[in-house]
């Protein structure tokens, strides 16, 4: 509780805007893939459901707790603190593996293209992700279970997080360090493979332009990869960073309030994941500009029934939803017979 009052309005703003955006944005893709059954069934878009659950989870958790311990001050007790932490830590942290899982995903995709859907069927990526939160609901609650500190800041104690010992702390650092070092990895191999084989076809085809298109898809491919690692790494860097330092000195109360900010960025990142590996796939938004057109023919169907007399009771016959565009004129014609004769009697 170091922040001065023009810091607690700026994160405050932050987190109030962020917060609930991040939480609209993940529930939304998560409602799409949920809502679609190509989607379902299809690995990827697990993976991507699991990364929206965990954002969903950390704009929750994060925004309140983070807000009820630096604004309203609020003074838990060790087991309170450490179950509100344990939570904040399971979503980030379901976040960056769910990432993880995405990049190998794709890994898988180019490497072993033939084999892919052998490789990746929907039961292993259900048993990965199981595996995925079980680990990371087990590491995040570990201060919880007993792995913590007696006294609330006094070394060896976080600085940071009360009643969090310097070994938790340098474990899970160093296991979300590892996580990004492997997405990283996970993306130079894509890039690698996919210029090899540009420049395979290229040497093969021979013609003059096709090195031009394979450089504007090699660099098409850096660019979105790039921005990806980018804000992956600028979000989660100067968090890990301070966590790190944490260990090893005292941090000032300056360099604890500049990790407040940091840790902010850590809900921007959960913000930004929908925007980068879900909206940015073409199914995706299909799906959704279908969902919301079922949902307005539903509600002008609702409507209409609505602003018919009080007298006439639709039968399964008449319902306009299960109207197809082949059956439009014949029942169309039978239901409008069917309306009459009721009004008539």
């Amino acid at each position: 509780m170091v922040l001065m009052q023009a810091e607690k309005t700026a994160i405050g703003s932050i987190c109030f805007l962020a917060g609930p955006f991040t939480l609209l944005e993940n529930a939304l893709v998560l409602g799409v893939i949920a809502a679609t059954a190509t989607l379902r069934r299809r690995p990827t878009y697990l993976f991507i459901a699991s990364i929206a659950l965990a954002d969903v989870f950390a704009s929750c958790f994060f925004t309140t707790s983070f807000l009820d311990f630096h604004l309203f001050r609020q003074s838990d007790g060790p087991t309170a603190y450490l179950f509100k932490l344990g939570g904040v830590t399971m979503a980030f942290t379901s976040s960056v593996g769910s990432l993880l899982l995405t990049a190998l995903d794709r890994y898988l995709c180019i490497h072993q293209a033939s084999s892919y859907k052998v490789l990746l069927t929907r039961r292993r990526a259900l048993l990965c992700l199981l595996i995925l939160w079980s680990v990371t609901i087990f590491i995040s609650f570990l201060p919880l279970m007993g792995w913590r500190c007696p006294t609330g800041l006094i070394p060896p104690c976080s600085r940071l997080f009360p009643y969090v010992n310097h070994g938790y702390l340098a474990c899970w650092t160093s296991f979300t360090l590892v996580l990004l070092t492997l997405i990283l990895c996970a993306y130079a191999l894509i890039l690698l493979k996919a210029h090899r084989h540009e420049t395979s076809m290229t040497s093969l085809q021979g013609a003059a332009g096709t090195g031009h298109a394979r450089m504007r898809m090699d660099i098409r491919l850096a660019r979105t990869f790039g921005l990806i690692l980018l804000i992956l790494v600028g979000c989660w860097l100067p968090a890990l960073s301070f966590m790190l330092a944490d260990v090893f000195v005292i941090l000032t109360h300056t360099q604890q309030r500049a990790f407040a900010f940091c840790s902010t960025l850590c809900l921007v990142n959960s913000a930004v994941n929908p925007l980068l590996y879900a909206l940015r796939c073409r199914e995706l938004r299909v799906a959704l500009l279908q969902l919301l057109q079922r949902l307005c023919v539903i509600g002008r169907c609702k409507k209409t029934t609505q602003d018919l007399p009080p007298g006439i009771h639709f039968t399964e016959e008449i319902s306009c939803t299960a109207i197809t565009e082949h059956e439009i004129p014949t029942n169309g014609t039978m239901q409008l017979h069917s309306v009459s004769e009721m009004v008539n009697n």
